[in-house]
């Protein structure tokens, strides 16, 4: 009954899907065949479909860094670099941290920092946000789009980063899409069930699709309530559950 469902939420659902979603062919667009997962969550990506977390990320444009210089509260704080990867600190002056690991660019502030300015500079640097990891959430949400994975993003916090599921909402039909190995994989999942505790929330990733279902009943009953006032007689709808 799980599988023959979320067959069908797969085939709705990839229509629903923007042409923008990410770079290259969209989920049902490539030769290889759609696997249905029964568990209650998808495996993770694979070293070949996402970037290693044994590889240091690399600073791209737009990421917003925390940078904390021990001792000076001055220079420490939140800075974003620009769109050619590059950030600007008072007494160190422009850096270009593009390509830079976060324990790399920590060693260039030190180094402009030694000597002159503090003795034995002490820098840490920790990706706060970043613009060039991202999941994209579709369907029956407040703000449909594409946003950063930062920490540890699960599909509740998915949802709760497109600020909500909207009106039409079906919670029972939320279904994440995702590359794994090479093979276009896809889940379906309640979120009632995991608000309840039923089971666990599970990970969202870079690269990651997440589309919101649409109760079709909701919207219908909605329809009827707007030509409610031109009735004169009496309406009963009775629901039925696909």
């Amino acid at each position: 009954m799980m599988g023959a469902k979320l067959s069908c939420v797969i085939s709705l659902t990839l229509l629903m899907l923007p042409a923008g979603c990410a770079d290259g062919p969209r989920i049902g667009e490539t030769d290889a065949p759609m696997a249905v997962v029964k568990t209650s969550e998808l495996p993770a990506p694979s070293g070949a479909d996402l970037m290693s977390t044994a590889t240091p990320y690399r600073i791209g444009p737009f990421d917003k860094l925390k940078i904390a210089v021990f001792g000076v509260p001055d220079l420490s704080g939140e800075l974003q670099t620009d769109a050619e990867g590059r950030l600007s600190m008072p007494l160190v002056g422009e850096i270009d941290a593009a390509g830079a690991t976060p324990r790399e660019l920590s060693d260039q502030i030190a180094t402009k920092l030694r000597g002159s300015y503090v003795r034995n500079p002490q820098v840490t640097v920790n990706l706060e946000e970043s613009s060039n990891q991202k999941f994209t959430i579709d369907g029956q949400v407040t703000e449909p789009g594409s946003y950063a994975v930062v920490g540890n993003m699960t599909l509740m916090r998915a949802v709760a980063a497109a600020k909500g599921a909207s009106e039409y909402a079906r919670l029972d039909d939320v279904v994440v899409f995702r590359t794994v190995e090479g093979k276009p994989m896809a889940a379906l999942y309640n979120l009632s069930a995991i608000r309840h505790g039923l089971y666990a929330d599970p990970k969202i990733y870079p690269n990651d699709v997440v589309v919101v279902g649409d109760s079709k009943q909701r919207r219908m009953i909605q329809q009827v309530l707007q030509i409610a006032p031109l009735l004169t007689t009496p309406l009963v709808i009775a629901l039925q559950r696909h």
